[in-house]
């Protein structure tokens, strides 16, 4: 396993970590010009950060500061409660995969979707079967373009807390069935560890309790060309205050950060660990610098 303890050199900063500081929302381009000022190499941002402050404007930061992404968040949400919606839902994951490429990313990250309007309190219907047929006709979708412009997708499965808003896949071997069923595996010839077109993104907050989290790891990276295509590191707080946005800091909670690590790294992962962590109570109310300082120690002594 990679030795984390004397530098920083892997760890990613996805941008949601650092959008609100002291209680305020910060701007993208501040959150990239602090991160590269502690020499944080990668981050992960999200698209409503970048629209905001443009995404030629973005492009061109990155590429002057030399930082690379681990990933872009993100696309998904194909459920809808009609044809003209989950047209919408396609043409909105086009965007997204246009973004990604725009910026270089490595891999456009998927938060599939549920029942619709279920975040508005106002679901559409109540067959989750439906809504997952139609993450994978959406997916489906998705990946025919997403080839042919060179873009690999990253299902991310969310815990089962969110199967009804969010993201009706909700364990990694779910994601993986789907990788299979869309995205063959490639036969012996092909190069092995090369990125698969569809893979999943790991983020040990939702999956760290999954009794199959080990052996379906290590499925994903006996595929020829490998699926795990990103890694997101918080922790998991005991109590948990709020159920999306209380995540932990790296070493304040339950989580085996350390072993997950070594199984993600025994099956071929030898990328980032980006740190993703949502904090209404705590983090988001410090300040940026302590919180990115904070990232930086635990990403060497926990992570």
């Amino acid at each position: 396993m990679r030795d984390f303890s004397t530098n920083h050199h892997w760890l990613s900063i996805n941008t949601a970590t650092l959008r609100r500081q002291k209680g305020q929302e910060v701007a993208l381009d501040l959150i990239i010009d602090q991160c590269a000022a502690r020499g944080v190499r990668a981050i992960s941002p999200w698209r409503d950060q970048v629209a905001a402050v443009g995404l030629d404007k973005i492009a061109r930061q990155l590429k002057a500061l030399n930082i690379e992404l681990s990933g872009y968040c993100r696309g998904g949400f194909y459920p809808a409660a009609d044809a003209a919606g989950l047209r919408a839902a396609l043409d909105d994951n086009r965007r997204a995969i246009d973004e990604a490429k725009t910026l270089n990313a490595p891999c456009l990250v998927l938060v599939v979707g549920a029942l619709p309007g279920a975040l508005q309190g106002k679901p559409a219907y109540k067959d989750i079967a439906r809504a997952r047929g139609e993450v994978r006709d959406g997916i489906a979708a998705s990946l025919e373009y997403a080839r042919s412009v060179g873009m690999p997708l990253a299902i991310e499965p969310l815990h089962p807390m969110q199967a009804a808003e969010r993201a009706c896949i909700n364990t990694l071997e779910q994601a993986l069935d789907l990788c299979d069923e869309l995205d063959p595996p490639r036969p012996a010839t092909s190069d092995t560890g090369r990125p698969a077109d569809l893979g999943i993104a790991l983020d040990v907050y939702h999956c760290w309790w999954d009794p199959k989290l080990e052996s379906q790891i290590a499925r994903a990276g006996r595929a020829r060309a490998t699926r795990l295509l990103a890694y997101h590191v918080c922790d998991w707080l005991t109590p948990t205050r709020d159920l999306l946005n209380d995540r932990g800091m790296m070493g304040d909670g339950v989580v085996e950060l350390r072993k997950l690590r070594g199984w993600v790294e025994a099956a071929g992962y030898a990328g980032y660990s980006e740190v993703e962590i949502f904090s209404t109570l705590d983090w988001w109310q410090r300040p940026g610098e302590e919180t990115l300082a904070t990232c930086i120690e635990r990403h060497r002594s926990v992570v």
